[in-house]
């Protein structure tokens, strides 16, 4: 095996890092926010943030978030099958991290956060009316994660499909979705990193040919 310089800091994650905080989380960064809501059998409603989320498909088009222990999210979108995403923005950043609060089932974050939930079109779950777009989403697959060794990890990934799709026609600029204006907060590292896509931020490259 090869010896690094001694300017790069290596290590093996199942030996410790040797840092202050686990970089990890800053380097796989800005990430989306899954901002997922569900309902249980009885219809009681839940709201919570997830910092590992993505698009994972496009047709059809998947996304997923990964939650670390089986949580409220993934026990109903479980039973279920059902589960709708949420934009974060700056304007709903405050309202957003109260919805992360550890809170029992029985407890609303909607009304936790002051937050209207807004009936799907297709599915059962609401999704947040003050959130600029959203995605209602079936249930595809939860897969519960492992090591390289395959022993199991208690984090689960919750695949959906996007069976509905709603987006303030404000942020549609020529029918081109304008990602900027939306002004959507992403993850960082440490315990309250975030970050904020603005124009300013904007540059282009096209693919080579």
């Amino acid at each position: 095996m090869a010896t690094m310089p001694e300017h790069i800091h290596s290590y093996e994650p199942r030996n410790g890092h040797g840092l202050p905080h686990d970089p990890f989380n800053s380097i796989v960064g800005p990430r989306p926010i899954g901002w997922v809501s569900t309902h249980d059998e009885q219809g009681r409603l839940n709201l919570a943030p997830y910092s590992f989320f993505n698009a994972f498909n496009y047709t059809p088009p998947i996304v997923g978030f990964s939650s670390i222990g089986w949580k409220d999210s993934v026990r109903n979108a479980e039973r279920t099958r059902e589960f709708s995403w949420n934009l974060a923005t700056r304007a709903l950043a405050e309202r957003m991290n109260t919805s992360s609060a550890g809170v029992p089932p029985e407890v609303d974050e909607f009304e936790l956060a002051g937050l209207t939930p807004r009936p799907g079109t297709v599915i059962g779950v609401p999704h947040v009316a003050e959130s600029p777009v959203n995605f209602e989403c079936r249930v595809t697959q939860i897969v519960q994660l492992q090591t390289a060794q395959a022993t199991p990890v208690e984090t689960w990934l919750v695949l959906g499909e996007v069976v509905a799709v709603h987006i303030d026609r404000s942020l549609l600029v020529e029918g081109i979705y304008d990602t900027a204006a939306a002004r959507p907060i992403l993850r960082g590292g440490g315990p309250a990193d975030y970050f904020e896509i603005t124009p300013e931020a904007l540059f282009r490259m096209k693919r080579p040919r």
